[in-house]
């Protein structure tokens, strides 16, 4: 098992990015709330890694936070939530977030988030609700920071990158069209997006 990796950010396209650990480019999955907090291509940076292995692929998914990835974990154990499902519920919201809306019973909220039926939803709140009083995702993760803009068209990558998280195109450019994106970075469209979604 791959703990976790440490390396040169080579590429980040959400939710992939490419990290070069010394000379091997690994390419890993992550969730929004780790790419609010990744640094310039170029930079070094460590991730808590998680590695699934299925018969056609082995896929790797790196968080910033190693809370992030003990809630990874943990929905994963979710009947009915695999792992594009739990990355998409870290891109939609925080640990934090999430613990608050299972405590609360916020179904409603969870449902907003691609790919989460009232039924999951459900499951969701009253499975999470006895681990998280169990601690089993303790150390919820602080705010996200801002990135600088380093692509072409921070408009057309946060649309792609909405569309990779499982969101319609037709969804996706709405949501974004909804944002003030002068001057943004994609990260920061993507995360205002989300967030207006999450609080409807």
């Amino acid at each position: 098992m791959i703990g976790f990796l440490r390396g040169v950010l080579r590429e980040k396209q959400p939710p992939g990015l490419l990290l070069d650990v010394q000379g091997v480019g690994y390419e890993v999955n992550a969730p929004m709330t780790t790419f609010y907090d990744l640094p310039a291509v170029g930079e070094t940076i460590t991730l808590f890694t998680h590695l699934a292995v299925r018969e056609d692929a082995h896929t790797l998914y790196g968080f910033s936070k190693l809370s992030d990835r003990t809630l990874f974990r943990t929905l994963i154990k979710v009947n009915g939530v695999g792992a594009k499902m739990a990355l998409t519920i870290l891109s939609g919201m925080d640990a934090g977030v999430f613990a608050a809306c299972v405590q609360a019973g916020d179904t409603a909220a969870l449902v907003r988030l691609p790919g989460v039926g009232k039924k999951t939803a459900e499951r969701l709140v009253v499975e999470m609700r006895d681990r998280l009083a169990d601690g089993d995702t303790a150390g919820a993760a602080t705010g996200p920071t801002s990135a600088p803009p380093d692509v072409a068209n921070p408009v057309e990558e946060a649309v792609s990158a909405l569309v990779a998280l499982g969101y319609k195109p037709q969804d996706a450019s709405r949501m974004v069209r909804a944002v003030e994106t002068r001057e943004l970075a994609t990260e920061d469209i993507i995360r205002t997006a989300l967030q207006a979604t999450v609080k409807k």
